[in-house]
Order: structure tokens, then C-alpha cells, then sequence
């Protein structure tokens, strides 16, 4: 099985919508993931966090913000990228805000010696 790295983003507006939402609606908003995740069964290694604030830094170890949409992680395992875009195909991320989206990225093998490093 392959790992991927999947990156969701969403619009400030979004991301402010959640922020003003009731403790009920972040509530519902959290079952539908749960669910997701639950579906996902062992195809999800790691549901993940939101992410905020993110910085770049540089070579010469100056930093600035990144100023992006970058909103949250997981991970997930699947046979392919076709099959990783099959699971996330009704993700509850696409539908909170219709300018939401998803990134996935498949994770590559670091080897050393013949030793896989990144499991």
C-alpha cells in the first residue's frame, strides 16, 4: 500500500465561517468527518489537524507567511493515486464550501541501506 498525504484548503471566508459557527454547528460539522473517517476504516492512517498560520523559511533562515489556504492534513493509504482519489471522492471537505479543495500527494519511500525510514 502507498501513503498519501492529503492537503486541504479552504478560502479566509470559510475559514471564518467556521471560526463564527455555534458549538452545535462545529459539532455537526465534526460528525460528518467522523463519519467519513469511519468509512475510511483502514485506509486512514491519520485523520489529521487543522493547520493555520503557516511559514516559509529560507535558506539564509529568513521567514514570512505564507498567507495561503492551507487548512488541514490527513494521511491515507491506497494501491494507487487513482484509487486515494476514489476514497476522498466524497469528502466531507468538498462540500462545507464550494470553493474548498483538496491536495494529495503520494508519500515516497525513504530508503537507507534498505531500510524503509519512513515507516
Amino acid at each position: 500500500m502507498n501513503r498519501y498525504i492529503v492537503l486541504y484548503h479552504a478560502p479566509a471566508s470559510a475559514m471564518e465561517q467556521m471560526a463564527r459557527a455555534t458549538p452545535e454547528e462545529q459539532k455537526k460539522g465534526m460528525e460528518v468527518w467522523m463519519q467519513w473517517a469511519t468509512r475510511m476504516g483502514d485506509s486512514l492512517l491519520d485523520l489529521g489537524a487543522p493547520l493555520a498560520a503557516g511559514r516559509r523559511m529560507n535558506p539564509d533562515g529568513s521567514t514570512f507567511s505564507m498567507g495561503d489556504d492551507t487548512s488541514g492534513y490527513s494521511i491515507i493509504q491506497a494501491d494507487s493515486m487513482d484509487a486515494a482519489l476514489k476514497l476522498l471522492k466524497d469528502h466531507p471537505h468538498l462540500v462545507w464550501n464550494e470553493a474548498c479543495w483538496i491536495e494529495v500527494h503520494e508519500a515516497m519511500e525513504l530508503m537507507l541501506d534498505g531500510e524503509d525510514l519512513t515507516k
